[in-house]
């Protein structure tokens, strides 16, 4: 067949389920035809040697996101989604957040004035529920839910975010009633100020006591607990940024009762240590490791491989939430500088999740490169209503990434592309490396050139979930 607008030659297709060497070509930034021998295009790419994926999902990013009166975020739509495709990705769900006392419509429409024309990949919104008042889940909810915002987040903790078990059961029924996906922050608020208060009594104040503050015991409980509320409810549930044993084996339990929980874990957690937050002698520098909840330990990797390799996660994402460093709006600004429960909460990552993945997953012999793509894009757009996102076949959008699976780099802050002025991998050796991203057709990043437009991502209404609605059986079914 002629006619084609692109045509990736002799490169070695890798989906979720099938490896073969074929070409694939394009027309009107859709795939085409995948197959052998495919006709000339206008543009053509040699990828003899490379893998050809699909285009990188992450499902779990934080961009242009109000941080109540603290430090501002360090990436907006363009430097953030900038950072994602030149990490491979070519779409990105990151969240509209509803402060207290706002409408949930009000927040969609604030957060999509940050968006609109300042995208570099494709991207759609979660919503975050901080105001489940009966507006917000009667009419803004089922209304948001039909417009293509179909799934939603909740906290268990934080001060501006957290709702009590009643808002919880609340939100769950609502979510079931129109068909939202709920993801969940599983980390006990009460709990949590306990231990704050209790180490800033006994002077325990530098970064490295985040963690000590929020130990795995804290996640196990309050996944204990949305599990019960999903059960509860009939409601499926996403449990996300899983840590440790703990926890993924909370899920695992429920899984193995039937119950529709899923699971998601981020590169931190197979990477980085508590011990990272002690930087030199428990100085200010520990703080680039701050994040909710906090990397574990080595044997918490190894349950987290556990984890990802029996199927308890679906999906591997990186909770991009990054803040500056150095400054006024840095993480070691003048207020975190007195007590670790003021250093702004949150890592860039969206660059690195494919690479450490690869490296530490594939490379190490832990999954196989079709896991690999499950992983990090087709159950993403599965879980997450992307119809058209996660797959190399004829009718999807031409999303891929050119993989070189051998290339070996280390890890530096000049290759991450995002407004952060760090990256907590410094210095972090990887074996493979995304060589080229395309965006529905378009070559948007080669050889680590940025060759998109800040304008060229586009807004993704998304259907409900398959996963979404009642559990058969639930008591409110």
């Amino acid at each position: 067949m002629d006619g084609f607008d692109l045509v990736i030659r002799g490169g070695t297709v890798v989906t979720a389920s099938d490896t073969a060497v074929a070409d694939v070509g394009v027309r009107g930034g859709v795939i085409a035809a995948v197959g052998l021998e495919l006709g000339r295009g206008r543009q053509e790419i040699d990828a003899a040697g490379l893998l050809v994926m699909p285009g990188g999902i992450d499902s779990h990013v934080h961009l242009a996101q109000p941080a109540f009166g603290g430090p501002a975020m360090a990436d907006g739509f363009e430097s953030g989604t900038r950072s994602a495709i030149a990490g491979g990705n070519t779409t990105v769900l990151p969240f509209a957040l509803q402060g207290r006392g706002e409408s949930l419509r009000q927040a969609v429409e604030d957060y999509h004035r940050q968006a609109d024309g300042q995208s570099y990949c494709d991207y759609g919104f979660h919503l975050i529920v901080a105001n489940p008042s009966a507006a917000t889940l009667g009419q803004d909810l089922p209304a948001l839910v039909a417009a293509g915002y179909t799934s939603l987040k909740i906290f268990m903790t934080y001060d501006d975010l957290v709702l009590n078990d009643r808002e919880i059961l609340e939100v769950f029924d609502a979510a079931g009633e129109c068909g939202a996906l709920v993801m969940v922050h599983c980390e006990g608020y009460d709990a949590i100020r306990f231990m704050t208060e209790k180490l800033e009594r006994s002077g325990r104040m530098a970064p490295y006591y985040h963690a000590v503050s929020r130990p795995q015991t804290v996640e196990r409980e309050a996944a204990h607990r949305a599990i019960s509320h999903a059960e509860l409810t009939g409601v499926p549930i996403m449990i996300v940024h899983v840590s440790g044993r703990e926890a993924m084996e909370q899920i695992r339990w429920a899984q193995s009762r039937g119950l529709k929980i899923m699971g998601e874990t981020c590169t931190q957690y197979i990477s980085l240590t508590a011990e990272d937050l002690k930087g030199l002698n428990m100085d200010e520098t520990g703080s680039k490791y701050v994040c909710s909840p906090p990397p574990r330990d080595r044997p918490s990797w190894d349950a987290i491989w556990n984890g990802i390799q029996t199927g308890v996660f679906q999906t591997f994402s990186s909770d991009h939430c990054p803040f500056y460093f150095e400054g006024e709006m840095g993480k070691k600004n003048p207020k975190a500088r007195t007590g670790f429960r003021w250093v702004p909460n949150g890592i860039p990552g969206v660059a690195v999740r494919m690479p450490i993945l690869w490296s530490e997953g594939v490379v190490k012999g832990r999954i196989t490169a079709n896991q690999f793509v499950a992983l990090t894009s087709t159950n993403h757009a599965r879980i997450y209503g992307l119809t058209n996102k996660g797959a190399l076949a004829p009718g999807y959008d031409a999303d891929i990434v050119l993989w070189d699976p051998a290339r070996k780099v280390t890890i530096t802050q000049a290759l991450m592309e995002h407004g952060a002025d760090y990256t907590p991998w410094e210095g972090f050796e990887v074996t493979g490396w995304p060589q080229a991203t395309i965006l529905r057709g378009e070559v948007v990043m080669e050889g680590g050139r940025i060759l998109g437009r800040k304008d060229g991502g586009r807004f993704l209404p998304r259907a409900v979930s398959p996963m979404a609605g009642r559990m058969a059986g639930a008591p409110l079914d």
